[in-house]
């Protein structure tokens, strides 16, 4: 009789467990699920951390220093003054034409204000050790306007020099043409412009 007893209470406990595990597989909100915490990484996604690696290396490394410009050269500045000769002294005036368009005019002028405000007695007097007055030269740079280079008379610009040995004359594009503002026909005017021309003379020897 003890052992019918038992088995019966085995039978109905397993009964009733049956019973209450099928309720909850029938409706979800009696029971509940048991989920085991996932250990969350306490490093920061790969992503993340090369962001913040190259936030870190740009705020601590300092700029980059530009490169060294290049220094801007002109086959102008490289003819005259040439290296060959030991400049002492340098020159500069300006010409003007303003009636009779005439630019060799204009660049004798340039070359005679150039000189006429300027004493050298260093070569006459022997104040440079073992040159002498003969050795004197001269190299000439004129601005002139582009459209009139080809009208300007080398040989006449040269004659404004009274001594000196001139080794050479170079013409780049500067000067102006600009309107004089009244146009003359008795002084020989085409028109009304004015011509204006710079002169840069270099001594050495």
């Amino acid at each position: 009789m003890m052992i019918a007893s038992t088995s019966f209470t085995a039978t109905s406990t397993a009964k009733l467990l049956h019973s209450s595990s099928a309720t909850r597989n029938s409706n979800p909100f009696l029971g509940f699920t048991h989920k085991t915490p996932t250990k969350q990484s306490s490093s920061p996604p790969r992503r993340v951390l090369h962001l913040v690696l190259t936030a870190s290396i740009s705020r601590s490394s300092p700029p980059a220093a530009p490169p060294p410009s290049q220094p801007k050269t002109s086959m102008a500045s490289e003819t005259v003054p040439s290296p060959s000769m030991k400049l002492l002294f340098v020159e500069m005036g300006v010409g003007y034409d303003q009636h009779g368009q005439d630019i060799t005019s204009a660049a004798m002028r340039a070359c005679r204000d150039a000189i006429s405000s300027n004493s050298i007695p260093a070569f006459r007097r022997g104040s440079i050790p073992g040159v002498s007055f003969n050795e004197m030269k001269l190299q000439i740079k004129l601005g002139v306007p582009r459209p009139l280079q080809n009208s300007l008379e080398i040989e006449k610009v040269k004659s404004v020099f009274p001594y000196g040995s001139i080794l050479s004359v170079e013409v780049v594009d500067g000067g102006l043409i600009c309107s004089s503002g009244v146009h003359v026909e008795e002084m020989g005017d085409k028109n009304d412009d004015c011509y204006i021309v710079n002169a840069a003379v270099y001594v050495g020897y």
